[in-house]
């Protein structure tokens, strides 16, 4: 087994949890499984590319031969079917702890002027629709859980939008408010003991893998979180207290 003993891993505060990653095919969502698998959790991973998620389950199945890793092909479009994947995973495994929310894409233009409102109707299905069927689906399972967290992954963009990312700024930023809505939900349901469960956001300016490195090795990718590092970042939410986490940005890169 690659990484962590077998020893360290049961001291992980995902050992034994499981979570849900939505959006789990790209360098992120690959990464993400590698790592939540290493850290001991059953992985439930869902993306809309049925060949390149089972591509990303046997890899994390083959890197953690002991780890639980599905996965399942879901239209995140449909809240029905995101109900009931939610259904369908606390049922099989008895519980659900977490959330990862990794369903990306970007639409941009050379000026505010040139703005194709075709990119936002895009976005708004990806970014902001994904998010409000992932977050009502498993709100009332994550709450049950003594660890719950729901993760999104959001751009620098959304608090400081340029000219040629109207469309992307303005969903990121929704996508935001949306999942702060959430924490403030678990803060209310937590009462005087504050939250059990966590709502939180990880900000990026963007993300580079190998392949993109390969791509072009003289780029700088300045400011660009690896998608290991970010994997690494996920996993480390589980270990600090919900209070700590609910209702945050966690910034990966310098605020803009």
């Amino acid at each position: 087994m690659s990484g962590r003993t077998k020893e360290a891993r049961t001291m992980s505060a995902l050992d034994g949890a499981v979570v849900a990653v939505a959006g789990a095919a790209g360098p992120a969502g690959r990464a993400t499984l590698l790592r939540l698998a290493e850290a001991g959790a059953t992985v439930v991973a869902s993306d809309a590319d049925a060949a390149r998620l089972a591509e990303a389950v046997d890899a994390a199945r083959y890197a953690h031969g002991g780890a639980t890793v599905t996965g399942d092909t879901v239209d995140l479009l449909d809240l029905d079917a995101a109900r009931a994947w939610a259904d369908r995973t606390e049922k099989e495994f008895g519980r659900i702890d977490g959330l990862v929310h990794l369903v990306g894409g970007w639409r941009g233009s050379a000026s505010f002027a040139e703005t194709d409102l075709g990119d936002w109707d895009v976005l708004e299905d990806l970014l902001v629709r994904t998010v409000q069927h992932t977050s009502l689906a498993f709100q009332g399972g994550l709450q049950r859980s003594d660890r719950g967290r729901y993760l999104l992954i959001s751009a620098a963009g959304a608090s400081k939008p340029t000219a040629g990312n109207a469309a992307y700024a303005a969903a990121k930023a929704a996508a935001e408010a949306w999942t702060l809505a959430l924490g403030d939900a678990f803060r209310k349901a937590g009462g005087d003991e504050g939250p059990r469960a966590a709502a939180a956001i990880l900000v990026v300016k963007a993300l580079v893998h190998d392949a993109m490195r390969a791509e072009r090795p003289s780029a700088k990718f300045a400011g660009f979180t690896d998608v290991k590092e970010l994997a690494e970042a996920i996993t480390g939410v589980w270990e600090r207290p919900a209070q700590e986490v609910n209702g945050n940005r966690l910034w990966l890169t310098e605020k803009p």
